[in-house]
């Protein structure tokens, strides 16, 4: 059910109505960045939120279940605001947004907003000059499976709470030294062996970059070191860029013996018999 003011609720029953669509996107950045979108034709400050029309978009048709099934919303639009650039959007600046779609009275504000739907966003795509966004409902949070699943490799993430290993002790600091490609840089001055800072985390501390980490492919050396990444950086790479390089780990129990003596901690399972031996039956 849904809580509207009585002036809007009036405007409503109106055989004519002055309506417009806004959606309030919370990005999830460090300061949290909070940006507005319109349907109408000019722009519109509600709560001190500027909800922009330079930014027109369309959405699919809104429609709630009684069941427990996500209710998804997609949302098309064209690139022509300065906020919304093909850019950001390639870098995960949009992933997990917090989203807010409501419709106003644009004729008398003061009626207050009658909420559509609210979520965050799930698949985020552009296109030539424009683009996509799916918002998934509150149920979505319901979909996602809880619990852990017994394996050979260790579950935990090197470095957190569960795996204990000192990883800011681990990481290094350094500057890019020459440049391949968004996904490929050299370091003269890396100087760990071959393969240490495979499925290791590069993150950049300056450049255009800043902030952004990718995945480590391949860490090849002697030199000078060259760092491959699994996918490339949103920005160009320059030289000179600052950044910040921690070790990967593979999650076996013998890279967690050798490369960080580390088992007492080891969150996998090597040694559980796996489904191949269980049906071999008695010899």
């Amino acid at each position: 059910m849904k809580t509207i003011s009585g002036g809007l609720a009036a405007h409503l029953d109106l055989p004519t109505t002055t309506l417009a669509t806004c959606w309030k996107v919370t990005l999830n950045t460090s300061p949290v960045t909070v940006l507005g979108f319109t349907d109408h034709d000019r722009d519109l400050v509600i709560s001190a939120v500027t909800y922009e029309a330079a930014s027109g978009y369309t959405r699919s048709a809104i429609a709630s279940q009684a069941s427990l099934q996500v209710d998804n919303v997609d949302v098309q639009g064209a690139l022509d605001s300065l906020k919304i650039t093909e850019a950001d959007i390639r870098a995960g600046v949009w992933d997990f947004a917090q989203i807010e779609i409501f419709i106003v009275n644009w004729a008398n504000l003061a009626d207050g907003v009658m909420i559509q739907r609210s979520g965050t966003l799930g698949e985020v795509r552009t296109g030539k000059n424009n683009f996509y966004a799916e918002l998934r409902g509150l149920m979505q949070h319901l979909q996602q499976a809880v619990g852990r699943i017994y394996g050979p490799l260790c579950d935990a993430d090197l470095g957190d709470a569960r795996c204990q290993v000192n990883l800011a002790a681990l990481t290094n600091s350094s500057t890019v030294t020459s440049v391949v490609s968004r996904r490929d840089f050299s370091d003269s001055a890396l100087a760990d062996a071959d393969g240490y800072y495979d499925a290791g985390l590069v993150t950049f501390t300056g450049g255009l970059n800043v902030g952004f980490s990718r995945e480590v492919k391949a860490y090849l050396n002697p030199g000078p070191a060259q760092v491959v990444m699994q996918l490339p950086f949103p920005y160009t790479i320059q030289v000179g860029d600052a950044y910040d390089i921690s070790p990967g780990c593979l999650k076996r129990l013998t890279d967690c013996k050798t490369k960080f003596n580390n088992v007492v901690n080891f969150r996998g399972y090597p040694h559980i018999p796996g489904i191949d031996h269980a049906i071999t039956g008695g010899r």
